[in-house]
C-alpha cells in the first residue's frame, strides 16, 4: 500500500481536538499583536507585517512545546513498553501522539502562511481598511 490505512481512535480524535486548538490560538495571537501595533498608532500594513513577525516566536514556542515524537517514539507500535503496559496501551498513546504531530504540523504551517496571506490579501481591499475591524479602536 502506498497509504496505510489508519483507525481513528477516541485518542485520536482527542490529539484532533487539541490540534484545532492550537491552530486557533496561533490565529488569536497573530490578531492579539495586531491590535496592540494598532493602538501603539502604526498603519494598518505596519501593524499586520510587525504583529505577524512578533507572533511568531510565540507560536513556535507553543508549537514546539506540543510537539509529540516523544510519545510516538518510546510508545510506537514496535518498543519495549509494549510488553509493561500493553499492546492496547501504546496504540492509544501512539494514536494520540501521531494525530496530534499531524495537526500541529499542519496548523503551524497554515497559521505562519495561509492566514496571514489571507489576512494580508484582504486588508488591501478599500472596504477592508477599517482599524476597527482589526481591533484599532474606533474610527
Amino acid at each position: 500500500n502506498f497509504v496505510p490505512s489508519f483507525t481513528l481512535t477516541l485518542p485520536g480524535i482527542a490529539g484532533v481536538i487539541l490540534s484545532i486548538g492550537m491552530g486557533v490560538d496561533a490565529n488569536i495571537i497573530t490578531n492579539e499583536r495586531i491590535k496592540e501595533e494598532l493602538r501603539a498608532g502604526k498603519t494598518l500594513d505596519g501593524a499586520i507585517r510587525t504583529g505577524s513577525k512578533t507572533s511568531f516566536a510565540a507560536i513556535f514556542d507553543g508549537n514546539i512545546t506540543v510537539i509529540t515524537v516523544i510519545l510516538m517514539l518510546v510508545f510506537g507500535p514496535s518498543n519495549i513498553l509494549s510488553g509493561i503496559f500493553g499492546a492496547s496501551t501504546t496504540g492509544t498513546i501512539y494514536s494520540f501522539g501521531y494525530t496530534l504531530l499531524v495537526g500541529v504540523i499542519g496548523n503551524f504551517l497554515m497559521g505562519v502562511t495561509a492566514s496571514r496571506l489571507m489576512l494580508s490579501s484582504l486588508s488591501g481591499y478599500k472596504f477592508m481598511r477599517k482599524k476597527s475591524w482589526y481591533g484599532g479602536g474606533a474610527e
